[in-house]
């Protein structure tokens, strides 16, 4: 039995789960605000409640915008709207009409929308002719009532909506601030959906003996004065996306409301009947549209040049002057373009003007001992050449072994000489960068051999460091060269200088990592006195005799090897001075780091 309880309390809940109500949302256009379009049409929703069972209709009110992008977003299934949204919304998405709204006005009439064009009654505005170039407010430009059905009456009197008035003030919803705008003065007329003066009268908010309505017809059976054609009244339209079985039920529920029902009262209508027809705002649309097609761009900027000739004058002017100034503008930029790429090729040539500058002073300040370097080869040859000479000069047999050893020896001497002398030539010989494979130990060597006699006159140890495993690098092998060079003689000058008496040393350590060698010149002067970035600036030098050129050019070197290179003191237990050089390995991508 608890069992059999049990299931029945379970198949209930389903049940009542089956039984929620279907959520539907109607969109109706709020002339008068949010809040009175809900008052005006939740009766409406509570009676399609019970009309139309496991439904639950809710009131989406909104201006023209927010209906639009509702309908769009499917935040909506139906709208209560003027024909004119109806025909725009159609042609984006598919809606059908199931009811045409009987106004409780004009005898139950389902033609009820126009514009009423109202005035102050002091004003001498009489007719339409009479606004042009005025100040006018309208609600929407999609308002049949409160904009379009005026613009249609402006086609027939053969006016140009577009530039007729001076300017068209669009307020939006609700309708009281177009006539209040009238009242105080800001516009000289308003454009209003059909009975808004009558509305606002009726309920004290205005006099209506301080306004006036031109171009004024009241129809028979109306209790309201128009100024255009009247046209179709509201309808209940849906969308694509509600089954027809439940539209059937939402016409038969709308066709069904007695015109004394309170619902009706409420929503102010006498009831619903069937759509009728929207020809007369298709026509309407369809003269705006072709109208507004007919005009071309270019009668629209002629139109505008015979209503603003002065203006239009200005403009040309402005345009030719402008186009003028552009041309001198580019003249001029071209000149200073070719200016400049001839400043830049003259600066490159003294550039390397100032290298070989730099390299020659290098020379003359280890001149004695490259002497000395190269007077060791030559006095070596002239010795062997000599003993020789000797030998045949007495006529001693010749010891072909010995002969040839003599010729290595010769050879030898006269291959240490002409290194020397490359390697004097590619200092002063400085040319464009030309990138190749170089073996950076290979390089270190020469440097220290150029410098040799150099470190041994000033009692200077070197001492090389090799940690990792070596690799070659892609190099302007004399530019490196170059910048050894110049760091190492700086290093020996700062050592000399130092009024400490101790013996220097200089340590070349090469770091050889996975991507890049780190290069350390490592000596035991002073140190630094003044920072990195003023040493290597250019022409700023500390000796007497120097250029200052020396770590400017280094700079512009390794920079060209897309490396790094800095000037510090040393951290360790000795003072001194600490050049690091990076450079990448041979085919590398990677970045520096350091």
């Amino acid at each position: 039995m608890y069992r059999i309880l049990l299931c029945v309390l379970a198949l209930l809940c389903t049940c009542s789960a089956w039984a929620k109500p279907q959520q539907l949302y109607v969109g109706v256009l709020a002339n008068w605000g949010h809040q009175q379009a809900i008052e005006r049409w939740t009766p409406m929703m509570e009676y399609l409640n019970q009309q139309v069972p496991n439904t639950h209709f809710n009131v989406y009110p909104g201006n023209f915008e927010a209906l639009n992008l509702a309908m769009e977003l499917g935040q909506i299934q139906f709208i209560i709207t003027n024909p004119g949204q109806y025909l725009y919304l159609s042609n984006q998405y598919p809606l059908s009409w199931l009811a045409t709204m009987r106004t409780r006005r004009h005898n139950g009439t389902t033609s009820a929308i126009g514009s009423a064009i109202i005035v102050k009654a002091d004003s001498d505005y009489r007719t339409l002719y009479d606004l042009k170039g005025k100040v006018v407010a309208a609600s929407d430009p999609h308002a049949l009532g409160g904009y379009q059905a005026t613009v249609g009456l402006m086609h027939r009197l053969g006016m140009e909506p577009d530039n007729y008035f001076g300017e068209v003030k669009f307020l939006g919803f609700p309708l009281d601030p177009l006539l209040y705008q009238v009242r105080d003065g800001n516009v000289d007329a308003a454009i209003t959906p059909l009975c808004t003066l009558e509305d606002m009268i009726a309920r004290g908010l205005i006099k209506a003996a301080d306004y006036r309505i031109i171009n004024p017809s009241r129809p028979e059976g109306f209790d309201c004065q128009c100024s255009t054609h009247l046209y179709p009244n509201w309808s209940f339209a849906a969308s694509e996306s509600v089954d027809i079985g439940l539209s059937k039920k939402i016409t038969q529920a709308l066709m069904e409301l007695p015109s004394d029902h309170p619902t009706a009262i409420k929503a102010q209508l006498m009831g619903w009947t069937s759509p009728i027809s929207q020809l007369a705002v298709i026509q309407l649309f369809s003269d705006l549209h072709l109208k507004d097609n007919s005009a071309s761009r270019w009668e629209t900027v002629q139109n505008w040049l015979k209503d603003n000739r002065h203006w239009g004058i200005f403009a040309i002017f402005i345009f030719l002057v402008a186009t003028i100034y552009h041309l001198w503008i580019e003249y001029r930029f071209h000149q200073k373009s070719e200016s400049l790429i001839a400043t830049e090729r003259q600066l490159k040539q003294q550039a390397v003007a100032l290298e070989r500058l730099q390299s020659a002073s290098i020379i003359g300040e280890i001149g004695a001992g490259l002497a000395h370097e190269i007077n060791q080869p030559i006095a070596a040859i002239t010795s062997y050449s000599e003993g020789g000479i000797m030998r045949l000069q007495q006529n001693q047999q010749s010891d072909v072994q010995a002969t040839i050893e003599l010729l290595e020896k010769i050879h030898k001497q006269s291959t240490r000489a002409g290194e020397v002398v490359h390697r004097i030539r590619g200092l002063l010989k400085r040319r464009e960068a030309v990138m190749q494979d170089v073996n950076i130990l290979t390089l270190v060597e020469e440097s220290i051999a150029l410098l040799r006699l150099e470190l041994t006159r000033r009692d200077i140890q070197v001492t090389t460091k090799i940690n990792g495993e070596p690799f070659f690098i892609m190099a302007d092998k004399v530019g490196l060269l170059q910048v050894l060079v110049n760091l190492i003689k700086n290093s020996v000058d700062a050592m000399t200088e130092s009024p400490s008496k101790h013996q220097g040393k200089i340590i070349l350590e090469l770091d050889f990592k996975e991507y890049q060698v780190n290069i350390y010149i490592k000596d035991n002067g002073p140190g630094l006195k003044v920072d990195s970035d003023t040493l290597k600036a250019t022409f700023y030098t500390t000796k007497a005799d120097g250029l200052g050129l020396g770590l400017a050019i280094c700079e512009q070197v390794i920079k060209e090897h897309d490396g790094h290179f800095s000037l510090s003191n040393r951290n360790d237990t000795e003072s001194g001075c600490i050049a690091l050089l990076c450079l990448k390995k041979r085919g590398s991508e990677n970045p520096i780091e350091f």
